[in-house]
């Protein structure tokens, strides 16, 4: 076989639809449960029931969306990119109707203005859900299965970028001596700035990628290596996968979901902890997840290049160890502490980097299983699996902060991270089929 070098010019281009995503929903998780708590003074279990809310959703829209994409008759634009623009479009209106919602009810308290706030944050969830498995899928549908894991690494670095590019913003923005003592905080000037990130990511990215010529020549790449597919056509065009597959491809989705329940109750409820537990404003909360993001940054390409010497499962096992390890050290760092320490950045950086050993072979993993006509599909199981936890884990921890104490955050996030080793024990299938180049040689771009 002819060694293949990932395009990284072509790659970072298409991850602009995950920067996209990712800065929207580093501010969703930051802003809204704060806002639901400050503004409309809800509990915790109320505030995680609605925190939950997009996860329910997207039970029902990742997948459903990914299929779609899959059945899309191609357009000149392709299968992908007409679900990423209408959402992202959608999306950018209806998130800047959440700020003047806020101000008003925080003006003025009225039942209605909770209502309408409410409809909004529900019609900008469906919103998101319309174009985030399409978003995804592209990846796979333009690279070749052997360079996925390094292309993911990119992709993921691309949606680091987007959430410390809403971090930083916001840590300008709104450094704690200007917020400490409000009675209210004004959000609107950083719903704006990221919207305005999201239409420029996603416009750079149809200004430059040709997603029809690009998939297809991927899918004749494909054809030339029918060693790299593990599912079988059962002569109807259907999906068929061998039951130790199907055995490994549960399990996965299984560990996907437990890792998920555990990192997710960490990021929907850190503000929240940070602020309760320490005193510390949005701006110190800001300042230390930007640390972890970046964290994560420097880490994601170097684990591409580890996880095709070593494979992805063992990548992915050792960072599984590494993240509940640091979930364990948040504990005892601040449990006493007032502010962040120097110390809290190590931990938070080596939580980043855990999470980009995950992160980057996940989804290569479960989209290995399947045929290139299935890829949207497969990306709606790992979302389906990813947002079942999600669905549950900010109403239990929000549930067990409230009635324990907010302490059981960080020991109820390192146990879910820790029962996602032992499933992964039982994954056989779906790491790296082919040898990649060594070295930085398998970043070399290739002819478009």
């Amino acid at each position: 076989m002819n060694e293949m070098k990932l395009n990284n010019k072509r790659t970072i281009l298409v991850g602009l639809a995950f920067l996209s995503i990712c800065s929207f929903w580093q501010m969703y998780d930051n802003l809204v449960p704060l806002i639901l708590r400050e503004t409309f003074h809800m509990d915790e279990s109320l505030t995680g029931v609605i925190m939950a809310a997009d996860n329910i959703l997207a039970l029902f829209l990742l997948p459903l969306f990914g299929s779609l994409s899959d059945k899309c008759r191609e357009t000149k634009v392709g299968r992908r990119t007409p679900f990423i623009l209408g959402g992202t479009a959608a999306a950018a209106v209806l998130m800047n109707l959440l700020p003047v919602l806020d101000n008003s009810y925080s003006a003025e308290a009225a039942p209605f203005r909770l209502v309408s706030f409410v409809i909004v944050l529900g019609l900008l969830l469906i919103a998101m859900g319309t174009y985030r498995s399409p978003a995804v899928a592209l990846m796979p549908d333009v690279t070749p299965k052997p360079l996925r894991s390094k292309a993911n690494a990119i992709i993921n670095l691309m949606g680091a970028v987007g959430g410390v590019l809403y971090l930083g913003v916001t840590a300008l923005l709104y450094p704690s001596a200007k917020t400490r003592g409000l009675a209210h905080v004004n959000y609107q000037p950083l719903f704006i700035i990221v919207s305005l990130i999201m239409i420029a990511a996603v416009a750079v990215m149809l200004l430059t990628i040709r997603e029809p010529r690009l998939a297809a020549e991927n899918r004749a790449l494909e054809k030339q290596h029918p060693e790299w597919n593990l599912a079988e056509d059962d002569g109807s065009g259907n999906e068929k996968l061998p039951v130790p597959v199907k055995k490994s491809l549960a399990f996965l989705l299984v560990s996907i979901a437990l890792w998920f329940a555990g990192y997710n109750g960490v990021t929907t409820w850190f503000s929240t902890y940070v602020s309760e537990v320490m005193g510390e404003g949005i701006g110190g909360t800001a300042t230390c997840l930007m640390v972890a993001t970046v964290g994560a940054i420097v880490s994601y390409i170097p684990i591409g290049i580890i996880a095709s010497r070593v494979g992805r499962k063992k990548t992915i096992m050792s960072g599984v160890v590494l993240l509940a390890a640091c979930f364990l050290a948040g504990f005892f760092l601040t449990r006493h502490a007032h502010t962040i320490t120097p110390v809290m950045y190590v931990a938070f950086a080596l939580v980043g980097l855990a999470w980009a050993a995950i992160n980057v072979n996940s989804l290569p993993m479960v989209v290995e299983m399947c045929r290139g006509s299935d890829v949207g599909k497969f990306t709606g199981y790992y979302y389906t699996a990813s947002m079942t936890a999600q669905v549950i884990t900010p109403v239990l921890a929000g549930t067990l902060m409230k009635h324990i104490s907010y302490q059981v955050l960080f020991p109820y996030a390192a146990f879910f991270v820790a029962m996602s080793f032992v499933t992964m024990c039982f994954v056989r299938h779906g790491d790296s089929r082919a040898e990649a180049k060594k070295g930085l040689s398998a970043f070399e771009d290739m002819d478009d």
